[in-house]
């Protein structure tokens, strides 16, 4: 090829390479805009206040500051930054309609949801662990669960997390897009932007499928391994009331991880991703707005500890004024 020729292709190159992408959104329903609109906008300002009480409470009482509530304060930060990466967004396209995204913010959103998503899974996990040791060895729990070892623990799941998710974004960046340019989602998938590459994507394909696969069933296994030991110890209790106590409580927490590792499973793992382009909306929408608005209520929000460290700070709050 002479030096014309390739001045030539890399022109065309350059000209045909996409510099934004269209998020196809929901179109079915999008005459209801307003009416999602207001649905999602009243769901992400549940769970963004949830979420801050939990935070704001969390660290305003020192009662609370104890590794549980510590990791339960983090996982409500990764919530919040995991559904306004997502949420702000899918709002526009209701409420005006703007369905196109910048290359690199595309490229942001998806490094962003996917960072926080895996931190989230791994903050589950350790705390299952937590709860694991606290029921199960309660007498080892204060040396075994410290302060210090809670915040290592929350350290490396935010490092294991920006490792995994790192990689797997920077590969996708390196893919060549040159149309088309329609996403067929309401954020930026990474399986999606995969799909629309006009490079060989099955290194990456298969890349993704291993990375989120290792980040979803590694959480998993050490979640089932906790709570089988946790209920293990809850059919040991003397008392059929406090059983059905603990079982109560532990199918609350039950209930929140069928719906995000079920929704999360049936998203991403995958091999091919083009199966899967056409059915996960649906549960995207639980992961990404059901979900988080839940979590609040069903992991602290229902706890007595909580509740009297809210009536104790409302009644700071009435004698100051």
């Amino acid at each position: 090829m002479t030096d014309r020729e390739m001045d030539i292709t890399i022109k065309l190159r350059n000209e045909t390479t996409v510099q934004e992408f269209i998020l196809e959104g929901f179109p079915a329903v999008q005459h209801l805009g307003n009416v999602l609109f207001l649905v999602h906008l009243l769901a992400y300002l549940g769970s963004v206040m949830g979420n801050m009480l939990i935070i704001t409470i969390t660290w305003a009482d020192h009662r609370l500051q104890t590794p549980m509530y510590i990791l339960l304060s983090s996982f409500s930060f990764c919530e919040f930054g995991f559904i306004t990466t997502v949420i702000p967004k899918l709002l526009v396209i209701f409420l005006l309609g703007r369905q196109t995204i910048p290359f690199a913010d595309c490229l942001t959103q998806a490094y962003s949801f996917l960072l926080l998503g895996a931190t989230i899974f791994f903050l589950m996990a350790a705390m299952s662990l937590d709860r694991y040791l606290a029921i199960c060895k309660p007498l080892h729990y204060p040396t075994m669960m410290n302060l210090r070892v809670c915040f290592l623990l929350v350290f490396f799941c935010y490092v294991l997390s920006f490792i995994v998710i790192t990689g797997l974004v920077v590969t996708v960046s390196q893919l060549s897009f040159c149309g088309p340019n329609v996403i067929p989602h309401f954020f930026c998938d990474i399986g999606s932007l995969i799909h629309l590459s006009c490079s060989d994507t099955r290194s990456a394909e298969m890349l993704a499928f291993g990375l989120i696969s290792f980040i979803l069933f590694s959480s998993l296994v050490v979640t089932i391994i906790a709570y089988s030991n946790v209920i293990v110890t809850i059919m040991r209790l003397p008392s059929a009331k406090e059983r059905q106590k603990a079982f109560s409580t532990c199918s609350s927490h039950l209930i929140v991880l069928s719906l995000m590792y079920g929704s999360c499973v049936f998203i991403y793992v995958k091999p091919n991703q083009r199966d899967r382009l056409d059915s996960n909306k649906e549960a995207a929408l639980v992961n990404t707005v059901v979900t988080p608005l839940l979590n609040p209520v069903i992991y602290t929000l229902r706890n007595k500890q909580v509740h009297q460290a809210l009536r104790d700070a409302l009644s700071r709050v009435k004698l100051h004024k």
